[in-house]
């Protein structure tokens, strides 16, 4: 690893744009180093390379493969690591407006303006002595589970992130994508209680993704909810998976499913203009996606891509880390919980820093 992260140092010195990151439960590396700083984007997802996008817009940054080396190394141990305990000092400010935020989100839910809403917040921590190699190794160790990441793009910024969440999986004409909703802290057991809200919640992802797909695939298989770890937290997942159309795309498949309810709401487009409205910041590449586009398989016939949801991420700016982190909110949402369990989110990345 240390001849991987010796080549990491010499680009960020070169300033140019790179990807590094690790799959879920996976013992290797992968890094992408792109040869110019000229910012790519996708135009109909047939190209190749490593994407990044926004929350927002269909600007989809690309380091395109045919202008860029590949990089892999063996990770010596993935252990995880809770690390050491962390104080969290809660800024009631902060507490104050998120929970302002929920209860006008539970309001227009009660109006009937839409039937869920994920609302987010940001948090701004120092990190005078912030160094990407640490931290990111760190990263890796602490979250073997996740799709761990770092993205760096001179005229973008630098992100790192670790996801419990990923958006689309397709090969060839089979596609696997998740639902995921529904959050606690992990106390030692995955045997645990789901209240009628977080059930709620999980299936109206499950539902809004089947509706989305019924005109794209055939066959598709759905698994029972159940418990996932991932970091110190639980989450309720289901697998949904079938065989993509042969009247239909790829560019298809990912617009009907980003952003999903459980990063926007439902229905999405009044889930989307609220959040717009209403949060008092931009997300940004939060709640985006990212990852492989079009990857070569063991033919050339089969083209791989395995994209994630943006989530449990940050971005390091100025000697600062902006952490973001997001909440599904529903009728029987109450405001202080939903406080709780955004601070408990944002010790996915304080852990590493």
């Amino acid at each position: 690893m240390i001849d991987f992260f010796i080549k990491v140092k010499q680009q960020m010195a070169l300033n140019l744009p790179f990807a590094i990151y690790s799959k879920p439960n996976k013992n290797n590396l992968v890094g992408v180093f792109q040869k110019n700083d000229h910012l790519y984007f996708v135009e109909d997802f047939t190209e190749t390379g490593f994407v990044f996008a926004p929350f927002e817009g269909d600007q989809t940054i690309l380091i395109p493969k045919a202008q860029s080396v590949k990089w892999e190394s063996e990770i010596t141990s993935i252990e995880e690591n809770g690390g050491s305990e962390i104080s969290n000092t809660e800024n009631k400010d902060a507490q104050t407006r998120f929970e302002t935020l929920v209860k006008k989100g539970i309001d227009a839910i009660s109006e009937g303006v839409f039937d869920k809403v994920v609302l987010s917040r940001k948090e701004i921590v120092d990190v005078p002595d912030f160094d990407l190699v640490t931290v990111f190794e760190k990263l890796i160790r602490t979250y073997p589970a996740a799709f761990t990441y770092c993205w760096f793009h001179p005229k973008i910024g630098l992100w790192m992130g670790a996801s419990p969440e990923r958006l689309l999986k397709s090969n060839k004409n089979k596609f696997y994508t998740t639902a995921l909703a529904g959050t606690q802290p992990f106390r030692g057991s995955s045997e645990v209680v789901w209240e009628t809200k977080e059930k709620e919640e999980q299936q109206f992802v499950t539902d809004f993704i089947l509706e989305n797909l019924k005109n794209l695939a055939t066959e598709v298989t759905v698994s029972s909810p159940y418990t996932f770890k991932a970091g110190n937290l639980l989450h309720l997942k289901t697998e949904i998976e079938g065989i993509v159309n042969e009247n239909s795309n790829l560019k298809q498949l990912v617009s009907v499913l980003h952003p999903t309810p459980a990063v926007c709401g439902l229905p999405q487009l009044l889930a989307k203009e609220f959040i717009i409205e209403n949060e008092d910041y931009d997300r940004n590449y939060y709640t985006g996606f990212l990852g492989e586009l079009n990857k070569k398989g063991f033919t050339k016939q089969k083209l791989k891509t395995d994209l994630y949801v943006n989530l449990r991420c940050m971005q390091i700016k100025n000697n600062h880390a902006h952490l973001y982190v997001g909440c599904g909110i529903t009728e029987g949402s109450i405001p202080e919980k939903e406080w709780k369990e955004s601070v408990n989110k944002s010790m996915t990345m304080k852990r590493v820093l």
